[in-house]
């Protein structure tokens, strides 16, 4: 996919159809139209041939907006991500309450879109949405007084949290989340026995896959250093 295609159709610098009547598509209708399947079906789901047919359209009229399936994508994504938070809107007057908001407001994003995980890794083209959330982090960290290498993989970090918290398909496999597994280890629980009780005495995950106990201690350690290096 030309990286510079993509830029000019997510920043908006690509010229519409121009010529016959007022198109009645738009590229944002196609795109909430791909979002709908991959909400409902999975990206795998998602083919130009089914957008147009969801559309009533044929699809050579979505070809007029996006040249293919990787810049329905690229749109799905910035489309999904949504508008960016406001830092001056968010809740508390100092960094940590923000940013708190910020990974609420972003996995509350991600769930509402559980295909959103898989297509934003990679190096590839960000539309405005997307990096207008990055900004947003950005700013909050800023305030930390942390230097900017540190407060890039702070926001790297953040974002893999999220990810991570997202689902046990994208947390990576986990030998207390399968019921197979676990069975395997109680079959061979003189090797791995630190593994079989905690099977054996744990509780359930949380609902939050961990989500909130992670941040917390991602930013107690923050505070930690900020206060080290004040002190």
């Amino acid at each position: 996919m030309p990286a510079d295609g993509t830029i000019q159709l997510l920043w908006g610098l690509r010229d519409g159809p121009t010529r016959g009547p007022k198109p009645v598509l738009s590229l944002e209708r196609i795109a909430q139209a791909a979002v709908d399947i991959a909400d409902a079906e999975g990206l795998a789901a998602v083919s130009m041939q089914r957008v147009a047919a969801d559309l009533d359209f044929t699809k050579m009229s979505l070809y007029r907006y996006v040249t293919g399936k990787d810049e329905l994508v690229a749109a799905m994504i910035d489309l999904a991500a949504g508008d960016p938070p406001v830092v001056a809107e968010l809740p508390g007057r100092t960094w940590r309450p923000r940013i708190e908001a910020w990974v609420r407001l972003l996995g509350e994003a991600w769930d509402a879109h559980p295909w959103l995980p898989w297509v934003t890794m990679g190096d590839r083209v960000m539309g405005p949405n997307e990096t207008g959330w990055t900004e947003a982090s950005a700013a909050i960290l800023a305030e930390t007084g942390l230097s900017v290498p540190e407060r890039m993989a702070l926001a790297r970090m953040l974002g893999g949290h999220v990810r991570a918290t997202m689902s046990v398909s994208t947390a990576g496999t986990q030998p207390w989340v399968s019921r197979r597994q676990a069975a395997l280890l109680e079959e061979h629980a003189d090797r791995f026995p630190v593994l079989v009780t905690m099977l054996r005495d744990g509780e359930p995950d949380p609902p939050d896959n961990g989500r909130e106990f992670g941040l917390r201690l991602i930013l107690d350690g923050v505070e930690r250093l900020i206060a080290e290096r004040t002190s």
